[in-house]
């Protein structure tokens, strides 16, 4: 089963585009899934995350795990990844 990572941005967003992009580079090296949210399109999100988008989650045991925000933290994201395998 494919690990999914959400990523909570903006459309707008600079720091959002180039997280994505990191992360696509890790697809190469492990079995993912990204899902990218717009925290604009939801009241709750732009409360919960506002101006710290990007901010990355992993689903982990029915719950969100937060692994970094504004900037790919590659060695939590591996670490992550290389548990689920």
């Amino acid at each position: 089963m494919n690990a999914q990572l959400i990523v909570y941005a903006r459309a707008y967003c600079h720091l959002c585009d180039d997280l994505i992009a990191a992360l696509r580079t890790l697809q190469g090296r492990f079995a993912f899934e990204i899902k990218v949210v717009d925290v604009d399109d939801d009241e709750a999100l732009v409360n919960r995350f506002d101006e710290r988008v990007p901010v990355l989650v992993a689903w982990e045991n029915g719950s969100e795990r937060e692994l970094c925000n504004y900037f790919l933290d590659e060695p939590a994201v591996t670490a992550f990844l290389t548990e689920m395998r």
